[in-house]
């Protein structure tokens, strides 16, 4: 396996841009850039570099997930103060009652409140 390695770096070293994550494709580049006579040595090298190139470009988005995800906590949390509602509410007058208006002040939050279920212990 360590001929492979150094095999696969020797020619990642210098023609890293032909190579991508497809094995065929791999292989057509390796047939340009070196002369590998056996077919079993062709395909264990650009095997191991197809395996290589998807390893670190998972890598390289896993960093790059991580970092975003430290952008977002690190972003300061705004809190807002619950808003109040006012309604009114007007019934129509009889000759019994007068016109009135009735205000109920009622506060609702920005952001949804998740309340949990309570436990009751009974004895």
């Amino acid at each position: 396996m360590d001929r492979i390695k150094r095999l696969s770096f020797e020619v990642l070293d210098k023609h890293k841009s032909k190579f991508g994550e497809d094995f065929a494709d791999n292989k057509k580049s390796l047939d340009e850039v070196a002369i590998v006579r056996s077919k079993g040595l062709k395909n264990e090298v650009a095997g191991y570099i197809t395996k290589f190139i998807k390893k670190e470009k998972r890598e390289a988005e896993f960093k790059q997930s991580q970092a975003d995800e430290s952008i977002e906590e690190s972003a300061p949390i705004e809190e807002t103060a619950p808003t109040e509602e006012t309604v009114e509410i007007k019934t129509e007058s009889t000759p019994e009652t007068e016109e009135t208006v009735i205000e109920v002040g009622v506060e609702t939050p920005d952001a949804p409140e998740t309340t949990k279920p309570s436990e009751e212990k009974t004895e």
